[in-house]
C-alpha cells in the first residue's frame, strides 16, 4: 500500500563564491583570484583556478592577452575596447561558482570598470525590444526564435521577455508560483535555454521580467503560511502589518509583499534571480515593482546588483520605477521607467493629451528644469508601448503622429523600448488580447524604425547621453534638439513637425553653431538627401556674434558651451542668415534680423529630419 505523498523544500546546495580583483601595472594587468571564498556551509578549501575568456563574442576578446595563472602580470592589449575575463574556482568537494570582471583598454591605456556604477559599453547607441512570448506566434519560445532573424535585422541589442517563470493560468505574470521554473505553455526549460543561445548567436541580449516584490497567494510558501499561521516556516516570509495581516499595494490583495528584511527572503530571492543568470546565461533583468522594495528595505538593491554583477558584469539591470528619483541609478540600477514622480503615470502622457501643445509638453517634461526632469545622471528607460500602456500609441493617436513620436523615442537620451509589433503597427491590448498578434506591416513602419534604430547604433551624437533642447519656431509646431558628444563632439540635429502643415523652421542654434557654421551643407540621415546651403559673402559672424551672444537652449548641466563661429560664413536658402545681409534688405519695419546662430530648415508636414555637418558638398 503507497503512503500520501510528501513534498519537502530543500536549501540550495552550498558552493563556493568565486571573486576577482583586478589592478594595474605600468607593464600590465595583474588578476587575483586569491580574495574567493570558500563555501559558507562547510568551508571545503577551493581547490582549482581557472581562468577563461567568456566564450561567446558579445564582448571583445583577445585570448592571448590573458594568463591562466592568477596573480600573474598579463600585457595590455593592443585592441582598444571592453575586455571581459571569468574565474571559476572548485573546491574540494568538486563544486563550482564562476565570476567575471571587465577592464576597459582606451588608446592604450587601462581603466578598471565599476561594473555596479557603469553600464556596460553595449548598452550606448542600444535599443530593448519587449516580448510578449503568446502575441509572438502560437510556438512559445520558438515563436520568439523565428522571430530574432527580423529583430538582429532591425538593430535590436537586447530582447525583454515578459513574465516566462510560472504563474497562475491566464494570468499575465506578475503573480508567480514558481521562481525556478518556467510557464509549461511557452516550452520547456531546454527551449529556453536554445532561445537564449539563439538570440546570443545574433549578438541580442535576454533580459527576463522578474517579480521579486511579492509572489502569488497561490505560491507554496504562501499557501502555507496561510493554512499554518506561525507554525509554518515560510510564515516570516512575508510582509505583515501591525495585525500580523500580509501588506499589498493598490487592490493587488492576491499579490502579497515579501518581508525583505528577513534575510532568508534577501537570499532566497537573489538565488531565484541569479538561477537564470548561472544556469540560462541570462544577460540581466527588468525588475516588477522595484520601487516597493525599496521602500521597504533600501540596502536590498545594492546588495543584489553587486552579486549580479559579479557574475555577469556586462548584464543589465532595469528598475520599474521613476528614473527622476536618483537612488535607483546610484544603487545598482542600469536605467529605470520614464514616470513622472507619481507611482506608474508614464511621463508622456500629458504631452499627448491634447491640453498644450505637443511641443510645449515635450519641452516641459523632459527637459532637466529645476528639478522638474529626471536625474542628469539617468539613463531612462522611455516607450510609446509596453504591458501597461493598454491599447496601442498608434490606436489613440494615428500612424502620422506615431512616426514623429517614435522618430523622437528613438533619437533621445535614454534607454528606448521597442515593444511587440510596434515596427509594423499592431494595435492590441497585450492584458487583453492573449494570442498571435497581426504581423503584417500594413503601414511601411518598419523601414523607418530600422532605419531610427541602426541611426541611433552608429551615429556618436545619438549614442550618447548628451543633448540641448533648441529654440524652434514656430514653437507650438515644432520641437528641436542636439544631441552630441559629453565634449559637444558629433552633433546630431534632429527636427520633429508635429503638426500637418509644412514649415519653415527657424531654429537657433546657440552653442552648436559652430559645429554647422562651417558646413557646405547638412545631410538629412533620415530621408538620405543632402540640403544644400549658399553662401553670401557678408560681414564677419564671429563679430557679430561678440556684440549679441546666441541664447542658449535647455542644456544638460554638463555639457561645454562649443566656440563661436570664426570668420565668414553666413548662409541663405537652408541657412545660417547673416545680419550685415539681412540688413541690406530688410526694413525696421521686418523685425529684427536673424543672427548667425541661427538656421532655417524647410520641414514636411509631420515631418522628421536627423540632420548632420558636411564639410564637402556630396
Amino acid at each position: 500500500m503507497e503512503s500520501a505523498r510528501v513534498t519537502y523544500t530543500v536549501r540550495l546546495s552550498p558552493r563556493p563564491t568565486a571573486r576577482i580583483a583586478i589592478s594595474l601595472r605600468d607593464d600590465g594587468v595583474i588578476l587575483d583570484g586569491s580574495i574567493s571564498e570558500p563555501g559558507e556551509f562547510d568551508g571545503a578549501p577551493i581547490s582549482r583556478y581557472e581562468w577563461s575568456l567568456r566564450p561567446n563574442d558579445l564582448v571583445k576578446s583577445d585570448e592571448a592577452a590573458f594568463s591562466s595563472q592568477p596573480g600573474r602580470v598579463t600585457p595590455i592589449p593592443k585592441v582598444d575596447g571592453e575586455y571581459l575575463v571569468s574565474l571559476t574556482i572548485t573546491d574540494e568537494m568538486e563544486r563550482r561558482d564562476t565570476a567575471s570582471s571587465t577592464f576597459v583598454v582606451d588608446q592604450g591605456q587601462v581603466r578598471i570598470v565599476d561594473t555596479v556604477r557603469e553600464r556596460a559599453a553595449w548598452t550606448e547607441g542600444a535599443t530593448v525590444y519587449g516580448v510578449v512570448v503568446r502575441n509572438a506566434g502560437p510556438h512559445g519560445y520558438q515563436s520568439v526564435i523565428d522571430r530574432l532573424d527580423d529583430l538582429a535585422d532591425l538593430g535590436i541589442a537586447a530582447i525583454w521577455l515578459a513574465p516566462v517563470n510560472v504563474t497562475t493560468p491566464g494570468d499575465f505574470g506578475y503573480g508567480v508560483v514558481d521562481y525556478f521554473d518556467l510557464r509549461p505553455e511557452y516550452g520547456t526549460l531546454d527551449d529556453f535555454r536554445h532561445l537564449v543561445q539563439q538570440a546570443h548567436a545574433r549578438n541580442i541580449r535576454v533580459l527576463m521580467d522578474v517579480v521579486p516584490n511579492h509572489t502569488s497567494s497561490e505560491h507554496p510558501y504562501y499557501r502555507d503560511a496561510d493554512r499554518h499561521g506561525p507554525a509554518s516556516p515560510h510564515y516570516g516570509f512575508y510582509d505583515r502589518d501591525s495585525e500580523r495581516n500580509t501588506t499589498h499595494y493598490f487592490s493587488w490583495t492576491h499579490l502579497p509583499n515579501l518581508d525583505f528584511d528577513n534575510p532568508e527572503v534577501r537570499r532566497f530571492m537573489t538565488e531565484a534571480l541569479m538561477y537564470w543568470v548561472r544556469e540560462l546565461d541570462v544577460d540581466g533583468f527588468r525588475v516588477d515593482v522595484a520601487w516597493g522594495i525599496k521602500q521597504r528595505r533600501p540596502d536590498f538593491w545594492p546588495e543584489f546588483s553587486a552579486e549580479f554583477h559579479r557574475v555577469k558584469p556586462d548584464g543589465l539591470l532595469i528598475a520599474e520605477a521613476s528614473a527622476r528619483d536618483p537612488y535607483y541609478v546610484t544603487n545598482g540600477f542600469d536605467s529605470a521607467y520614464d514616470w513622472t514622480d507619481e507611482l506608474g503615470v508614464w511621463a508622456w502622457t500629458d504631452i499627448f493629451s491634447g491640453e498644450t501643445p505637443i511641443p510645449t509638453g515635450i519641452a516641459r517634461t523632459l527637459a532637466n528644469r529645476e528639478g522638474g526632469g529626471h536625474n542628469p545622471n539617468s539613463f531612462t528607460f522611455r516607450f510609446l508601448n509596453n504591458n501597461d500602456t493598454g491599447p496601442r500609441f498608434i490606436t489613440t493617436h494615428g500612424v502620422d503622429l506615431y512616426r514623429v513620436a517614435s522618430a523622437m523615442l528613438l533619437t533621445l537620451p535614454g534607454l528606448p523600448c521597442v515593444y511587440t509589433g510596434d515596427e509594423v503597427g499592431a494595435e492590441f491590448e497585450p492584458y487583453a488580447d492573449p494570442g498571435p498578434i497581426d504581423w503584417t506591416d500594413h503601414h511601411d513602419l518598419r523601414p523607418h524604425f530600422r532605419t531610427l534604430i541602426h541611426l541611433r547604433r552608429t551615429l556618436a551624437g545619438l549614442r550618447s547621453n548628451h543633448w540641448t533642447v533648441l529654440d524652434v519656431e514656430p514653437a507650438d509646431q515644432l520641437f528641436g534638439y542636439v544631441r552630441h558628444e559629453a565634449d559637444g563632439a558629433s552633433p546630431v540635429l534632429v527636427l520633429l513637425n508635429f503638426s500637418p502643415d509644412h514649415h519653415d523652421a527657424a531654429i537657433e542654434l546657440g552653442n552648436h553653431s559652430a559645429a554647422f557654421s562651417g558646413s557646405t551643407s547638412l545631410f538629412d540621415r533620415y530621408t538620405e538627401t543632402t540640403l544644400t546651403l549658399d553662401i553670401v559673402s557678408t560681414a564677419d559672424c564671429h563679430d557679430e556674434l561678440a556684440r549679441h551672444p546666441p541664447r542658449s537652449g535647455i542644456e544638460a548641466p554638463d555639457v561645454p558651451a562649443a566656440p563661436y563661429p570664426a570668420g565668414p560664413g553666413c548662409r541663405t536658402g537652408a541657412r545660417h542668415d547673416c545680419p550685415g545681409k539681412r540688413r541690406q534688405r530688410q526694413s525696421a519695419s521686418d523685425g529684427p534680423p536673424k543672427r548667425c546662430d541661427s538656421l532655417t530648415i524647410p520641414i514636411d508636414p509631420w515631418g522628421i529630419r536627423i540632420l548632420v555637418p558636411e564639410r564637402e558638398p556630396r
